[in-house]
């Protein structure tokens, strides 16, 4: 049985394998719709699958939310995400790709994981450890040996800086929800998957790409709730605990799920870069699950809203029903005090303090 520490961990790599699983089956969807289309209808499946999930919550009688509404101070953060993510990337990627080869568009995608780390250390000031650092290499190193095409084109251009700056783009989009990560991640899902669903089908318009039958758009909504919205959410819920370094490396195993998917699903044969890419991504992986990040910090006043509960390290104030203060997931607005302690952690939401002397 997995330790509470744990979770987070499996619940990035579930999200990537989730992820991984769209590229097979998408492949499998192209020979009857367009890309464009097929973006939009699978971010609008994510955004269904949560809005249907939140139904059903709201129907049933809960006197005690278990995660943090959306206030106004988040909505800059969320729409931010949705513009960065939704909007501006997908443009810059598709101007990119009309011009870049194959392969150098396959390599360049794995920046991503790359602009989310760096934004994560010199914007958001996360704190990363010489390990995570390796890990994130070794990842990164791992899924880019895996894109490699030999029977491409190669060569760079502004279509390649494109791709590239689609990629920086995402990196913003991922630390921006990283920001938001304490309030209800179907929310954030929801809303992300209708934003940017919606934007590609009314770019798919514009550009006058043809829209398949019912099936094909039932399939994809279908897909885009489970390899999109499921994905998604772990990958909020995975960021809430470990922050955007981590998650968005760990997040770097997609494109291998993706290719034993491929294996079985289209009859594709793994290359000596898949063999040579599968240990490098291993050892990547057990850095990362092995890290134990422990040292004397202090904790300043703090008063905020999110999902938690009793006892634990940092929760300690009272309730006024028992069942809160016994065990039960709940949310609500509650005050820390100062306090210095010990203890292993990861950037979370009650650890992000600088780390300039350790």
């Amino acid at each position: 049985m997995f330790s509470s520490k744990s979770i987070p961990y499996f619940q990035a790599i579930l999200a990537a394998i989730l992820f991984g699983t769209s590229a097979p089956f998408a492949k499998l969807l192209l020979g009857e719709i367009d890309p464009l289309p097929l973006a939009g209808f699978l971010y609008l499946g994510s955004g269904l699958g949560s809005g249907i999930v939140l139904l059903i919550q709201r129907f049933q009688h809960n006197s005690s939310p278990s995660e943090a509404k959306i206030v106004r101070a988040d909505i800059p953060w969320l729409l931010g995400a949705i513009i960065a993510g939704g909007v501006i990337a997908p443009i810059i990627l598709l101007f990119g790709l009309k011009t870049t080869p194959a392969a150098t568009a396959s390599l360049l995608l794995n920046f991503e994981s790359v602009a989310t780390t760096l934004i994560a250390i010199l914007i958001f000031k996360e704190a990363i450890s010489r390990r995570i650092i390796i890990a994130m290499v070794l990842v990164t190193l791992a899924s880019i040996s895996l894109s490699y095409n030999t029977d491409g084109q190669w060569g760079f251009s502004l279509g390649a800086l494109g791709v590239v700056g689609a990629c920086l783009f995402w990196g913003f989009d991922n630390n921006f929800t990283r920001n938001i990560s304490a309030k209800n991640p179907l929310v954030i899902v929801a809303l992300k998957g209708f934003g940017a669903g919606s934007f590609s089908l009314l770019l798919s318009l514009i550009l006058r790409n043809s829209l398949p039958g019912f099936p094909v758009i039932l399939l994809s909504l279908v897909l885009g709730a489970f390899s999109y919205g499921l994905s998604i959410y772990l990958f909020i819920l995975a960021m809430r605990n470990l922050g955007s370094a981590r998650t968005s490396t760990l997040f770097g195993i997609a494109p291998f799920v993706g290719a034993i998917l491929s294996i079985s699903l289209l009859n594709e044969k793994p290359g000596l870069y898949f063999w040579i890419s599968l240990p490098i991504i291993l050892t990547g992986a057990f850095l990362m699950l092995s890290e134990n990040h422990s040292h004397a910090h202090m904790h300043h006043e703090l008063d905020h809203d999110h999902r938690h509960t009793h006892p634990d390290e940092h929760h300690h104030h009272q309730h006024s029903t028992e069942s809160d203060s016994n065990g039960s997931s709940h949310s609500h607005w509650h005050k820390h005090e100062d306090v210095v302690h010990a203890h292993g952690h990861t950037p979370d939401i009650h650890h992000r303090h600088n780390h300039s002397s350790h």
